[in-house]
């Protein structure tokens, strides 16, 4: 079985961006050393607990502080950006980086509403662009190849067509992949002959009819000739099953106010989050959370990574190392989420 990794580049208590991005760098290093396939950087906006606001941006930055596994967008949601402007930067990003990058794509806007507004309101962009976004999906594929797309143009131009491109001499393309965490998004990637990606991690609903769905559909395509999909879901990982059930309290906490509508914070060090008390609603989300997560010591966590596997019918997973930090621990380090990739790797590998 193939592990991958997922980074939403999580912001602690104890920690500034500066800080969250020192530590994703040198958990992406040890992904790399220790032969995870790929890692790839979330898209979300305006929270508190999250750093990862721009893939393309992370892509670059860890893409030259590693050397093998591929790096990719978890995803770019591209309705709140114009499909030549993703072509453009991960053709860039393939160019520098040849067969290390992946482009997942996704519908989500990755904010609350007012800072959805902020975002695509000031470029002119509204509903209509997530109405857009299977047509979309088709000129992010045809700009980033080498032959680009041919635009018409009245005839009273001087010039019939006009070839749009993303790059001017594409050698390699990055690889594409729908991700979604509903049945809609399953639909499309079989209809368009995509990789797909089910956002196991964050639904923990639906996830087998929707693989299910994507294979039974599936087209066959210039992306995929036949279906490629894998799932994600959250991970702490621990000498002990006691240890990696605090070390994942914080994150499950964070989901619980998401959830039930409260206003988000940065991620809560692990002794501040034991002393919290929480509402029923609150503490239903906390339940369901940890019932989808993986948790434990190594052979627990490897034995329900396979089962995940084996009843999804996957031979990829990719685990969100949401594993938290003690008070103490220094803030451009992130050693509790290295250890859960350290001790994955030494059961699977």
């Amino acid at each position: 079985m193939r592990l991958s990794v997922l980074d939403l580049v999580p912001v602690r208590t104890d920690q500034s961006t500066s800080d969250a991005v020192a530590a994703t760098t040198l958990l992406a290093q040890t992904a790399d050393q220790l032969g995870y396939t790929r890692y790839w950087l979330a898209e979300h906006h305006n929270m508190p607990a999250v750093a990862a606001t721009s893939p393309p941006v992370l892509i670059a930055h860890l893409a030259a502080h590693t050397s093998t596994m591929r790096l990719g967008s978890g995803g770019v949601m591209l309705p709140n950006h114009a499909p030549l402007a993703v072509a453009e930067q991960f053709a860039l990003l393939e160019a520098a980086h040849p067969g290390r990058i992946d482009l997942g794509i996704g519908r989500a806007p990755g904010s609350d509403p007012v800072t959805s507004m902020a975002l695509r309101g000031a470029a002119g962009r509204d509903d209509r662009d997530i109405e857009a976004f299977p047509s979309y999906l088709d000129d992010v594929v045809a700009l980033m190849s080498s032959t680009g797309v041919r635009v018409p143009l009245p005839r009273d131009l001087m010039r019939e067509n006009y070839i749009l491109k993303a790059t001017p001499a594409a050698v390699t393309e990055p690889k594409l992949w729908l991700l979604g965490s509903s049945m809609y998004s399953a639909h499309l990637a079989a209809a368009k002959g995509l990789p797909y990606v089910f956002a196991h991690h964050f639904s923990g609903q639906g996830t087998e009819e929707a693989l299910q769905t994507y294979r039974d559909e599936f087209r066959p395509g210039d992306l995929a000739a036949e279906p490629l999909t894998f799932l994600t879901v959250n991970a702490a990982v621990a000498d002990t099953a006691a240890e990696a059930e605090r070390l994942l309290l914080p994150n499950l906490q964070m989901m619980a106010r998401l959830r039930t509508g409260q206003p988000l914070a940065p991620l809560d060090l692990v002794e501040d989050a034991e002393a919290r008390q929480l509402s029923p609603r609150e503490l239903a989300v906390v339940d369901a959370g940890r019932r989808q997560a993986v948790v434990g010591s190594p052979a627990e966590a490897a034995d329900q990574l396979h089962a995940l596997a084996e009843r999804f019918g996957v031979d990829e997973v990719m685990v969100n190392p949401v594993a938290a930090a003690f008070r103490g621990t220094d803030p451009d380090t992130a050693p509790a989420r290295e250890t859960t990739l350290e001790l994955l790797a030494k059961e699977l590998f």
